[in-house]
């Protein structure tokens, strides 16, 4: 299979919730299908998916936002079934050359503590892992 990366549609969200579901990402209410069309109206060309050139499926998506402050990453996720060959971080890579295009000077994202092999990825891929920060969050909408 050959492999794209392009800018997430509003028509590719239910497989994308589907890659998400598959590996377990917990989703709220922030991932409703209203909700990730704002997240894409606002961030177009940082929300990505990566296709099968041919078979136009999608097999990974990853969330990027930018505050004009910070940079965020939501939900990187690659299809189980090609895990481990290198598209997370091929992903990433795109992902941080659009923040580093906008001149990002700073990317966060959280991850459960409980995921292990989610915060060993980041790691590898330089990414430091801050247990100074306590994450909080207030719920506005349900």
């Amino acid at each position: 299979m050959e492999f794209v990366i392009r800018e997430m549609k509003e028509k590719d969200l239910s497989k994308v919730q589907d890659i998400w579901r598959a590996v377990n990402i917990e989703l709220t209410y922030s991932d409703k299908q209203e909700e990730l069309v704002k997240m894409i109206k606002y961030n177009p060309d940082l929300c990505l998916v990566l296709e099968d050139s041919i078979e136009k499926e999608i097999f990974g998506a990853v969330l990027g936002g930018f505050d004009g402050r910070r940079g965020w990453v939501h939900h990187l996720a690659i299809n189980t079934s090609i895990q481990g060959k290198k598209y997370g971080t091929l992903m990433m890579d795109e992902l941080l050359r659009r923040f580093k295009e906008k001149n990002v000077v700073k990317l966060k994202l959280e991850i459960f503590k409980s995921n292990k092999e989610v915060i060993d990825f980041y790691k590898k891929l330089g990414w430091d892992h801050r247990t100074d920060l306590s994450t909080m969050s207030l719920t506005l909408k349900e």
